[in-house]
């Protein structure tokens, strides 16, 4: 590849999560940019680029094999991590999809809870979906943050398996460790999740007061 690979601010910030020395998987990974820029670069000593449709797993191949870095990423059709040995990947990015999805694929891998593993979670829907599956089942988000990317706001969340259940109420997994007081792209984030519920609401009033408690924590927290 002549041409240096441009993340955007989302894949960008899934790729700040990642440990430096980690081997990496980037699970759905579409064009493989992710991957090929980590190793490019020296973070990772090598990936694997994972995609359960063959379509963008080409496309993921054909960026490897033009960027020269065949030795250092396989382009591996696979659903979820069924495909990945648990020796051959530290570091798990999973972007792009549905947080209900990203819980699904963490929960159907068997080794997906060794205290050394990292996920590191971009959910485009259902956020809060994934928080709470995290909380209730013994995992521990060490990191989470925000970005805007193509007019949109997304939240990135790191986490590995403690084996402790966090007993937080339904707000935190509207909000998880973002500081809405703190960072305008937080409250952006938080602030799209109000609107959400404003409009569930009309059918179930009961959406109402979760959006006001949200409302407070941007406000007073």
């Amino acid at each position: 590849m002549s041409g240096e690979i441009h993340l955007d601010n989302r894949l960008k910030m899934c790729a700040s999560f990642v440990r430096g020395g980690s081997k990496l998987a980037d699970i759905g990974t579409d064009h493989a940019y992710l991957p090929v820029w980590l190793c490019r670069r020296g973070v990772c000593p090598s990936a694997i680029a994972a995609d359960i449709n063959p379509e963008p797993l080409s496309r993921g191949r054909l960026t490897i094999e033009e960027a020269g870095m065949s030795d250092r990423v396989e382009a591996r059709l696979s659903d979820g991590m069924k495909s990945i040995a648990a020796d051959e990947a530290d570091d798990f990015v999973l972007a792009g999809m549905g947080g209900e999805l990203i819980a699904r694929i963490i929960d159907d891998c068997p080794y997906a809870k060794a205290p050394e593993k990292r996920f590191i979670m971009q959910p485009m829907t259902r956020s809060e979906l994934l928080i709470r599956f995290l909380c209730e089942n013994g995992w521990s988000i060490e990191k989470q943050d925000c970005c805007d990317a193509g007019g949109k706001c997304y939240t990135v969340i790191a986490a590995s398996y403690t084996g402790i259940r966090e007993g937080n109420d339904e707000l935190f997994f509207y909000t998880g460790k973002l500081l809405p007081s703190e960072n305008a792209v937080h409250r952006r984030f938080i602030q799209g999740h109000i609107n959400r519920l404003r409009k569930q609401a009309i059918g179930d009033p009961r959406y109402e007061s979760l959006a006001q408690r949200l409302e407070e924590y941007c406000d007073y927290r």
